[in-house]
């Protein structure tokens, strides 16, 4: 069995990448910025070796394109934005999250 840590682990774990991608819609993002953004919300928090392994996924999937932007503070940055097939899958996460999250929240209320 579990340990409840590891269940609340494995439950974050399943929502970051449509959390990476909520946060890409509305502009591009660089690595650290997408981890303090994260860690921002309570339950989303994760570390730079749980975000850069999905962003790679993500662009080798062809959901992320990347530039690379010069930077005042050291040397350029990668930054992460949505492609259109990034956009269409948020869109189908979103419906699908709705959905989901409605449907265990009705359960959680019968459980009262």
């Amino acid at each position: 069995m579990l340990l409840m840590a590891d269940s609340l682990i494995q439950l974050r774990r399943g929502s970051l990448e449509l959390a990476v991608l909520a946060l890409l819609h509305a502009e591009a993002r660089y690595g650290v910025e997408i981890v303090e953004a994260l860690a921002d919300r309570a339950g989303l928090e994760a570390s730079s070796g749980t975000v850069y392994p999905l962003l790679t996924r993500l662009k080798n999937s062809g959901l992320v394109e990347t530039t690379w932007q010069e930077s005042t503070m050291g040397p350029p940055r990668k930054y992460y934005a949505l492609s259109p097939a990034g956009r269409a899958r948020l869109e189908e996460y979103r419906g699908a999250w709705e959905t989901l999250a409605a449907t265990v929240a009705g359960l959680l209320k019968e459980t009262r």
